[in-house]
């Protein structure tokens, strides 16, 4: 399975990090060994001093899918869920002024959190509407809505789909808003659509 992770896709978080907006989405990969175990801490790698959590809504792919169409991109999930893309900033803007790939920021062991749970697609009202956020020892640090994304999910899979055939359970990750910040040692990440728990984690 592949994690497909889209960049810049709200306008608020482009704006935070000083960023120029893109024409189109941003993409970059994680390995399956990025994504953090089950039931297991996010360990703060020694490599980097400033680790930044980043929640996401997450699209789970259910068929096989090459140069999809937009109005047929429906057809390829009906489950939505949610994680942190975790990025190690400092490392990332160093790779960046040097116009490096940003893997080694992005894409180390336990930097992708995928929740536990999944949603239904269709016990959504409106995908394109849909409120989560992000808490951090109990405290709201991140939220957002998907429809402040730049680019919607059925657009992504059709985007995504030309460059790279879509597999069962490949997970994309479709952005983060504004609110990004530091994890420090004992952190507790607890996630939500709506008012659903998706994940909980803790920082080691």
């Amino acid at each position: 399975m592949k994690i497909i992770c889209i960049g810049r896709n709200y306008a608020d978080h482009i704006s935070e990090l000083e960023n120029e907006k893109p024409k189109e989405p941003v993409i970059f990969l994680k390995p399956d060994t990025s994504i953090l175990l089950k039931k297991q801490p996010f360990f703060i790698p020694d490599f980097s001093e400033d680790v930044h959590y980043e929640v996401e809504v997450l699209v789970k792919i259910k068929k096989v899918g090459k140069h999809i169409q937009e109005k047929f991109a429906h057809k390829y999930y009906d489950e939505i869920g949610l994680g942190i893309d975790f990025t190690a900033r400092d490392l990332q803007q160093k790779l960046k002024e040097k116009g490096l790939p940003w893997e080694k920021a992005k894409a180390f062991d336990g930097a992708a959190v995928v929740g536990e749970k999944w949603l239904p697609k269709d016990s959504i009202a409106d995908i394109n509407m849909l409120n989560f956020r992000l808490e951090k020892n109990g405290e709201t640090v991140q939220k957002g809505n998907t429809g402040l994304m730049l680019w919607k999910i059925d657009e992504l899979i059709a985007y995504v789909s030309q460059f790279f055939t879509l597999k069962i359970g490949d997970i994309i990750f479709t952005g983060t808003p504004a609110g990004v910040g530091k994890v420090s040692v004992e952190d507790k990440l607890t996630g939500f659509i709506e008012e659903d728990q998706i994940f909980s984690i803790q920082t080691k």
